[in-house]
């Protein structure tokens, strides 16, 4: 099996949606203490490969409705370069080390890892069938990732890293939501039970609310009283440009250029998108390190 084979089975490019396992400690500004980075790659790492052992499960379950995707047909198991034994194999494979290398990593992390996995093994076998409970989970998905970090370095999670991960991953489900609406009416082809209780106007709607209310949340989180004291800074509002840019160019990219099918390729291939969350980590960098 060639190495590609095994990397767009494994959906290697999704890894980067663990890199929110970081938040925690970046905001904490403890990233730079000794063994704090070696702790927090070995749990995107092992977080990463029970994320795979996942997709690999959707993968196989889903490979009738792929083979009919403009995009998702060319995906390992839809278009046959991996059998479906072979598939079983590689998930069972790469989820052990992931839940191993867990719980080698503590308790708690370990325990977190396989609350995401039973989790999204539920939501790929069944619960992905209905409409909004589907992206909810997609977005506890993500508390999961930053609760992962938290515990990997004994980092408490703040009520606003919460709200402000969940919404933002909500707002991005919504995204996804709204190409797979467009590829199904476009298609003629049936949609499965989920995208059947959505169209672009529910959609659309979603989107602008729940881009409203994360940048009032993000704008309520930069000048309360609690982080300023804790950050020792009163100029966070500042890095608040940077996400009113993000949620435009993401909007902009849904709604003018309709490209939000992935996420991540999204992260990976659009370069205003990644200047913008360059300036805001490093605007936010300074502020935390070395005011």
């Amino acid at each position: 099996m060639k190495l590609v084979t095994i990397r767009d089975l494994l959906r290697a490019e999704q890894w980067v949606k663990n890199g929110f396992l970081v938040l925690p400690s970046f905001f904490a500004g403890n990233i730079l203490e000794p063994g704090v980075s070696l702790r927090l790659f070995l749990g995107m790492v092992s977080f990463s490969l029970v994320a795979s052992a996942i997709y690999i499960v959707n993968d196989l379950r889903d490979a009738p409705a792929d083979r009919l995707h403009p995009r998702k047909c060319k995906r390992p198991i839809a278009v046959g370069l991996v059998r479906p034994s072979t598939a079983i194999s590689i998930a069972c494979l790469v989820a052990a080390m992931g839940l191993a290398g867990g719980f080698f990593l503590g308790t708690n992390f370990g325990l977190i890892v396989l609350g995401y996995a039973v989790m999204n093994l539920a939501y790929s076998l069944y619960l992905k069938k209905w409409a909004i409970l589907d992206v909810m989970i997609i977005a506890v998905g993500f508390l999961l990732r930053i609760h992962a970090g938290g515990a990997l370095v004994e980092v408490p999670i703040s009520m606003w890293l919460e709200i402000l991960t969940f919404l933002l991953a909500l707002f991005i489900a919504f995204g996804k939501r709204r190409d797979e609406v467009m590829v199904s009416t476009a298609s003629g082809a049936a949609a499965r039970r989920s995208i059947q209780g959505y169209n672009l106007e529910m959609v659309n709607s979603s989107m602008s609310l729940i881009a409203s209310v994360t940048l009032v949340a993000y704008l309520m989180y930069t000048v309360s009283p609690e982080v300023m004291d804790r950050i020792g800074s009163t100029r966070l509002y500042y890095t608040a440009f940077f996400v009113l840019m993000g949620m435009l160019r993401y909007l902009q990219l849904a709604l003018v250029k309709h490209r939000t099918g992935s996420p991540t390729r999204l992260v990976l291939e659009d370069w205003p998108l990644q200047a913008i969350i360059a300036g805001w980590l490093v605007t936010f960098a300074l502020i935390i390190y070395a005011h």
